[in-house]
């Protein structure tokens, strides 16, 4: 994968699990929320929605609130999943919450998917943990 395209996906990951954050929070999100949140402008956050859309990851309906497709929430759950779980996992083996939780977010991303696989079994089925 280029570094052009890894930016690209990380970027629309970051979209989709902080549109799921929000909604399980909020409930009803719309783009402002989403700025806020992010720390974003207003327009980049419309820009990235129209992308969202075109993509099929997400709708907004007439009153410009937005609505995760059920492809849009399960690349947000997996993405959230990961963060977690990561997060989790670093600060389990003494990292403070603050950097396991930036750094999970960089993780996230970067990992193979079998490499994911294998720290959720081993972490999740440690007795230890």
């Amino acid at each position: 994968m280029s570094y052009i395209k890894h930016r690209a996906d990380e970027s629309l990951e970051d979209y989709l699990e902080t549109i799921l954050m929000l909604q399980n929070s909020k409930g009803q999100v719309r783009s402002i929320d989403i700025a806020n949140e992010m720390n974003f402008t207003k327009p980049s956050v419309s820009v990235s929605m129209k992308n969202l859309r075109e993509k099929g990851y997400i709708t907004m309906d007439a009153a410009g609130y937005i609505s995760l497709t059920e492809a849009g929430r399960q690349r947000a759950e997996d993405v959230l999943e990961r963060h977690t779980i990561l997060a989790d996992l670093l600060i389990h083996i003494g990292v403070s919450k603050e950097t396991a939780l930036a750094d999970a977010c960089k993780i996230e991303h970067d990992l193979s998917e079998e490499s994911f696989e294998a720290i959720k079994r081993a972490f999740i089925t440690n007795p230890h943990r």
